[in-house]
């Protein structure tokens, strides 16, 4: 196994799920047919996503952190938009 630099582990981790939370909020705009947040959105996660790619390319291992961190961005933005929606009902678990 290769060497793992903590650091370098956590920085990928946390870039990810910021791209990915970016990412939600893309699509949210999209949906909403918003133009400016969406083209807003789109370039922020271009941006994020360089730190990710270029770090994990050079070590295969860092591809779990982004898969941790895509996941973890991914289920926090959901919350947050469901938040500001409001209550749904049991079924909208």
């Amino acid at each position: 196994m290769a060497h793992l630099e903590p650091w370098l582990a956590v920085g990928v981790l946390l870039s990810t799920a910021a791209t990915d939370a970016v990412y939600v909020m893309f699509n949210a705009a999209v949906s909403s047919q918003r133009r400016l947040p969406a083209a807003t959105w789109s370039s922020v996660w271009y941006l994020l996503s360089a730190f990710a790619v270029i770090s994990y390319t050079k070590n295969w291992v860092y591809v779990c952190f982004a898969a941790v961190g895509s996941w973890i961005g991914a289920y926090v933005s959901m919350t947050v938009l469901r938040q500001a929606k409001g209550p749904r009902g049991p079924e909208a678990v």
